[in-house]
């Protein structure tokens, strides 16, 4: 009879852990790992979400019909190279700060980070969100994915900091339409890597200022002016007289 979990591979009746992995479950793991892992090459150095299979299983040195016997379909190959999610939000729960609104901005640094370490890759991913044609979009604006960040923001008002005037879920869509806006740019090339984090801060600032309560606002001002100064010092003296125009 199993009794209640007690910790990873734990049980509170019988104690007793978990089998060896096999040889063959071994094998299979380290297969899939290599596909997805060619998954995302491929990504990478075409630009585009929509794999070949017979390239995909060329890469990952398997037979044409392993990709199918692992995964089932390409979508599931594709769901599997996003599982990085997991890895975001398992890092973002490690993040010591209790102050609410300082948790947004970490969550928005930690999600740029990823996207700046592999840019090729989340590049093609941020087009094809871009592609309403593309079936990999509902993929990345998934429910899972903005429940959390409405989550922060709930936690933000229940601490205070949000006025009660103000909505989570309009609060939470402009949020992400400033995101939107600024991965669009950077998708393109009009906004490179050093400009972008501080580009999606000011928006942010900006903002939840506005919807802020009286005792936050001061340290949003400053994180607003502190953006501010970092676009103004990566930003060309071409484009900051064009800017002012």
């Amino acid at each position: 009879m199993a009794g209640a979990i007690d910790g990873p591979w734990r049980v509170t009746v019988n104690k007793r852990q978990p089998a060896p992995m096999g040889r063959r479950e071994a094998g299979k793991r380290e297969r899939r790992r290599r596909i997805i892992e060619a998954a995302r090459t491929l990504i990478r150095e075409t630009g585009s979400t929509g794999l070949s299979m017979r390239a995909l299983a060329a890469r990952a040195g398997v037979s044409l019909a392993t990709p199918y016997n692992l995964f089932g379909s390409k979508r599931a190959i594709v769901l599997a190279v996003l599982e990085d999610v997991r890895e975001f939000r398992e890092r973002f729960a490690t993040l010591r700060s209790a102050d609410p609104v300082e948790r947004i901005f970490a969550a928005v640094d930690l999600a740029l980070e990823y996207y700046k370490n592999d840019s090729s890759f989340y590049k093609t991913l941020w087009s094809a969100v871009f592609d309403t044609s593309d079936q990999v979009r509902a993929e990345i604006l998934n429910p899972q994915r903005y429940a959390f960040w409405q989550g922060l923001i709930i936690d933000a008002s229940k601490a205070g900091a949000i006025s009660k005037e103000f909505d989570a879920d309009m609060l939470a869509r402009q949020l992400d339409f400033i995101l939107r806006s600024a991965m669009l740019d950077w998708v393109v090339g009009d906004l490179d890597n050093d400009r972008l984090a501080p580009t999606v801060f000011c928006g942010f600032a900006l903002i939840l200022k506005a919807a802020s309560t009286p005792g936050w606002r001061t340290p949003l001002q400053a994180r607003l002016l502190d953006s501010q100064e970092r676009i103004m010092a990566s930003t060309p003296p071409r484009q900051q007289i064009a800017g002012n125009a």
